[in-house]
């Protein structure tokens, strides 16, 4: 079994080498050293994509490498919230590191519907610019241009030119999402090629290495992971549709991308290129702060492939926790001055075949008959409009939007059929207007506390979002059957399996406290900008400065 991604990625001497084994921490100072008051060199930003705070307390335990680190060492959020409705990559992402609920980014869900554009695919994806000609949501040209506000790393560069703005990530969105408009550098794993930007920039020497060292490492097989002892009581099959899942090792024979991608290797390989884009571009060692963003991707794809209660969670975990402690590893011995943030996009929800074996019979998968295309033409029939596609969705739950041809006799007709239809299911929780959620104050508070509509409002945008919003029950599952799109599971609801999310920070000479109370991730950016000075108009965001200072002290500026 293959007991270290990194060790068989680094095959380059310009990449640095990551550690071969479980970080060995030191033991914790007697007394508590003074707080750092200058501002760190770097900021590492690291979102760990379907990262639940539930999955994050389940292996707390277990954690010896970068996840104990920042744990035992560090400043603990373990109930922080997305705490928008919806949960999915790209408003997850655009949360992180604008201080901003997707109302505000603009990105409300991974896609949504444009009934007006031009092109025949009405389906825009959030990091695409579909004005470009002769693409689809699905053959994209990857853009900003979506996001409405900028990043943290935008708002340093603005402060001060000087500043070095990196972004790299497993998935576009995600790269894309923390990184902004004004990046320096914004790469993602395209595909079997390798690292791509969306920048348009002659591949740079440091990325033609990574990529030569990637494709390297895929020309060879994987023979799996060994099975941690946490592991072992999860080692069983889980029957789901055409699929069976719960005992995987992520074996890949040689030249298997997808398999690479959905496995811990890809997250090892997004580190290797963070850390050498680090030491490359020298980042935190000129006189400003400079900021990398990290986007690891694999445990979302694992969660989505085989759920988030087997072994193949349970090693993906692992294998995190000692890429990461050797990643930091790296940046210690190099004597920067960095602090991190990490945290996730979005939690997620176990496949409901194993749920019902392990004490949960009322899971269920959603009913087909309220997929978007079966359910306009159920309408079609009640209302006697035919001809034409009433509504409009990306799936049976989220946004629908009504047919833009409609008179409005027409469309109060199929609003009311839709409606009577959708609240009366059993499976649906509720149904929102968009007058309902527009009208709606934009939430504040605990955000353990807010209603669904308020949920709803934070992700709310006037021009994208839809006409009708419907949300499922808790434990309905939101794909139809397994194995579509090859996922068995999936997030995106409005429920806390899916909002809730560790935060978790770190530096050297902080001291370590953990906090039990609901924050937001759209509370990072303000808590980040107060670490290096940079001041934040409170009217430009939704988050809050979060005090990093145990005890006496506030590391955020007066109120």
């Amino acid at each position: 079994m293959l007991k270290n991604v990194a060790a068989a990625l680094l095959l380059a001497s310009s990449l640095p080498a990551l550690a071969q084994s479980p970080v060995a921490l030191p033991a914790a100072p007697a007394t508590a050293a003074a707080a750092p008051t200058a501002p760190p060199k770097l900021i590492v930003a690291i979102s760990v994509d379907q990262f639940s705070a539930d999955l994050f307390s389940e292996y707390r335990q277990y954690y010896t490498g970068g996840l104990r680190r920042l744990t035992e060492q560090g400043i603990v959020f373990p109930r922080g919230y997305q705490s928008h409705a919806a949960t999915e990559t790209c408003p997850g992402h655009s949360t992180i590191l604008t201080g901003s609920h997707p109302s505000r980014t603009g990105i409300i869900a991974n896609s949504w519907y444009d009934l007006t554009a031009a092109r025949a695919d009405k389906l825009v994806y959030c990091a695409e610019d579909e004005t470009q000609p002769g693409t689809s949501s699905a053959d994209y040209q990857a853009s900003p241009v979506h996001l409405r506000v900028p990043t943290l790393g935008g708002r340093m560069k603005a402060a001060n030119p000087a500043t070095r703005v990196v972004s790299v990530a497993g998935k576009d969105r995600a790269a894309i999402m923390m990184g902004g408009s004004t990046a320096d550098q914004v790469w993602w794993l395209g595909g079997p090629q390798g690292y791509v930007s969306y920048k348009g920039v002659a591949t740079p020497p440091l990325v033609a290495k990574v990529n030569k060292v990637f494709a390297q490492r895929l020309a060879e097989p994987n023979p799996g992971f060994e099975l941690p002892p946490q592991c072992v009581a999860k080692d069983f099959p889980v029957k789901a549709g055409s699929l069976t899942v719960g005992t995987g090792r992520f074996a890949r024979e040689a030249g298997d991308y997808k398999a690479f991608r959905v496995s811990p290797e890809q997250d090892a390989m997004t580190l290797a290129f963070a850390a050498a884009a680090i030491e490359n571009m020298a980042l935190g060692r000129q006189a400003q702060t400079d900021i990398i963003s990290i986007g690891l991707s694999a445990t979302d794809y694992i969660g989505h492939a085989y759920g988030t209660e087997g072994t193949e969670s349970c090693i993906q975990v692992d294998r995190l926790d000692r890429e990461l402690g050797a990643f930091f590893d790296r940046l210690d011995k190099d004597g920067l001055d960095y602090a991190v943030v990490l945290t996730a996009d979005h939690g997620g929800h176990d496949l409901p075949e194993r749920h019902r074996l392990n004490a949960m019979p009322m899971e269920q998968r959603v009913d087909k008959a309220l997929m978007p295309k079966a359910l306009s033409a159920t309408i079609a029939e009640k209302t006697g409009i035919t001809g034409k596609t009433l509504i409009w969705g990306d799936g049976p739950a989220g946004d629908l939007y009504f047919d833009r041809g409609l008179t409005v006799a027409q469309r109060g007709k199929v609003e009311a059929a839709t409606l009577a239809l959708l609240r009366a299911h059993p499976q649906v929780q509720t149904v929102f207007t968009r007058a309902e959620i527009a009208a709606t104050p934009s939430p504040s508070g605990p955000p353990e506390s807010w209603s669904l509509i308020q949920e709803a409002r934070a992700s709310f945008d006037p021009q994208r979002s839809g006409d009708l919003l419907l949300l499922l029950k808790p434990r309905i599952m939101s794909i139809p059957e397994a194995a579509v799109m090859g996922y068995v599971a999936t997030h995106g609801s409005p429920w806390d399996t899916d909002r809730r999310v560790p935060i978790l920070f770190w530096r050297k000479g902080l001291t370590h406290f953990e906090q039990p109370l609901g924050v937001e991730t759209v509370d990072i950016l303000p808590t980040l900008a107060a670490l290096i000075q940079l001041p934040v108009p409170k009217d430009q965001i939704d988050g809050r400065c979060l005090d990093l200072i145990a005890g006496e002290g506030d590391s955020c500026p007066p109120q």
